[in-house]
């Protein structure tokens, strides 16, 4: 899902104030005149034991909260409250968290997970099966709307879900999936306590490394360290957030040592070379982090014909746009959405053809093509990098006009409402999660309306195929499918470029979130 800022904020973006007032906006900058190297990664070394975090995160809507199965869910704490069933681990692949093993049947039709012992929720309660059940039947209830019920009602019938034991959670599908897992570790599945629909919005009650002490909807928040944590005491005695609307107010706030991290806020390469040069602040850089995307609605003329949609794609070099966008800080994307990290990543492409461009839109009678492509000022990579795509499909003929959208109403009144507009997603998702979510046909998000029943059907039959091998072949040519049929095109994937105080230690992003049982703060 859109994550790193993702739908929820996305779809319900608040005008808001800055809620630490206007004097960030213009106390404590400081920068060095010559232009540093961005670094490679966050400092490295032990934190010190104790210490506050300081969190600025982007302007959310009034309806916040807590409850991460809803997609208005406050992103930034869930890390930090709750813990998945399957997370993924630093390599990219499933790892336990709450769930210490799982093994399917011989025909990935009926799974089985051993839950970890000796798990506590903040308010002592022990953690069972009964809990993760609920989760899952909490998801699925259509009242609570979340976002992950599309990906997993096709899978689950909440009345078949099985505790045999308080220890153990027997999950028999629907119809066979050898990729079920990994559907678990998206962040709406952190696991709630037994019966606590009603109240998980504002208690935040979980079996997280921190315990909610005060949150207010699109506004500041505390959570405590839980000295009970089945993994050990985080670092952290507490992480303080703030929300502050403005990612100038956020970028300054860091400059003059008010905060010590810029969540959900991808820094452009301008400005985070600023930051890179102070003496308070750095930059942590996460590889290809983030996916972006041109979506083209293929509901809408001229969208609709598939040569126009191949034409849009060989007309533009994505070298060139990650080249011009992002300062070649990320990779490009051949239109392919799966990252290169992904283990079923496939690597073969069309080549950019300006000529072919020309002669498929000759073929749809589209020749001295027109359209609108919009972006905002929501993501700063929005505008460069439709800059560049105009630049370079214009060698095949195509007139691109960039119109810049109000960010506020980006994603209500722009997305996937215009034929053709900018928009990004968080990478790190699970292969069958990223091609059911967006790229099915009928699902919430997909984004582009591309429907096609051959891409369904293979789908099905990766889902189905228990041989490692055979699947990923199947996730291959899924791939094939989005590139040559598809409505999206993928530039590029950028690294995320991460503002954060020259304090930080422990900083280690993968799967959404960094990890909050080790950060800190040198000499805390």
């Amino acid at each position: 899902m859109p994550d790193t800022h993702h739908l929820a904020r996305r779809s319900v973006l608040a005008a808001g104030v800055a809620s630490l007032g206007a004097s960030w906006l213009t106390t404590g900058c400081t920068g060095a005149a010559s232009t540093p190297v961005l670094p490679a990664a966050a400092h490295k070394g032990a934190p010190a034991r104790g210490g506050t975090l300081r969190i600025a995160r982007p302007a959310a809507s009034d309806a916040e909260t807590l409850d991460p199965a809803s997609s208005l869910s406050a992103y930034e704490y869930l890390g930090a409250l709750y813990n998945r069933l399957v997370r993924i681990g630093p390599d990219g692949m499933l790892a336990p968290d709450l769930a210490e093993s799982w093994e399917p049947d011989d025909k990935a039709a009926t799974w089985t997970f051993r839950l970890r012992k000796g798990v506590t929720f903040h308010d002592g309660r022990a953690f069972t099966a009964a809990d993760a059940a609920y989760t899952l039947r909490h998801i699925l209830d259509k009242a609570t709307a979340s976002p992950q019920a599309a990906v997993l009602a096709p899978l689950i019938d909440p009345e078949t879900l099985r505790t045999p034991d308080p220890h153990t959670l027997v999950v028999p599908l629907k119809t066979p999936n050898a990729e079920f897992p990994s559907l678990l570790t998206h962040y709406n599945c952190y696991v709630v306590p037994d019966g606590s629909a009603k109240s998980i919005g504002r208690t935040g009650i979980g079996t997280g490394p921190f315990k909610l002490e005060s949150f207010a909807p699109a506004g500041p928040g505390r959570i405590t360290a839980y000295p009970d944590h089945w993994a050990g005491r985080p670092v952290l005695d507490a992480i303080a957030f703030y929300s502050v609307a403005d990612m100038s107010a956020r970028s300054n706030a860091l400059l003059a040592g008010q905060v010590d991290l810029l969540s959900q806020t991808n820094l452009d390469f301008a400005t985070a070379r600023v930051v890179a040069a102070s003496d308070r602040a750095t930059v942590a850089r996460v590889k290809n982090a983030q996916w972006y995307v041109l979506p083209m609605l293929t509901t809408e003329k001229p969208f609709t014909d598939v040569r126009v949609r191949q034409a849009m794609k060989l007309a533009y070099d994505p070298e060139h746009v990650v080249k011009v966008a992002l300062q070649s800080a990320g990779s490009a994307g051949w239109d392919n959405p799966v990252p290169p990290s992904d283990p079923v990543h496939i690597s073969t492409h069309p080549e950019h053809d300006p000529e072919k461009a020309r002669y498929l839109l000759k073929q749809a009678g589209q020749e001295g093509l027109a359209v609108d492509l919009y972006t905002s000022a929501y993501d700063p990579l929005f505008t460069p990098m439709a800059l560049a795509y105009r630049d370079s499909a214009g060698r095949a003929g195509i007139r691109v006009r960039v119109k810049t959208a109000s960010a506020d109403s980006y994603y209500t009144q722009i997305w996937m409402k215009k034929p053709l507009m900018a928009t990004y997603w968080f990478t790190g998702r699970p292969v069958d999660q990223l091609f059911t979510q967006i790229f099915r046909s009928g699902s919430s998000y997909n984004e582009t309306a591309w429907s096609d029943k051959d891409f369904d059907a293979l789908l099905d039959r990766a889902r189905r195929e228990t041989d490692d091998t055979l699947r990923h072949d199947l996730y291959g040519e899924a791939q094939t499918m989005v590139i040559e049929r598809g409505g999206a095109m993928t530039p590029m994937f950028a690294d995320r470029l991460v503002g954060i105080s020259r304090q930080v230690r422990g900083y280690d992003e993968h799967g959404f979130e960094f990890d909050y049982l080790g950060i800190g703060l040198k000499g805390a």
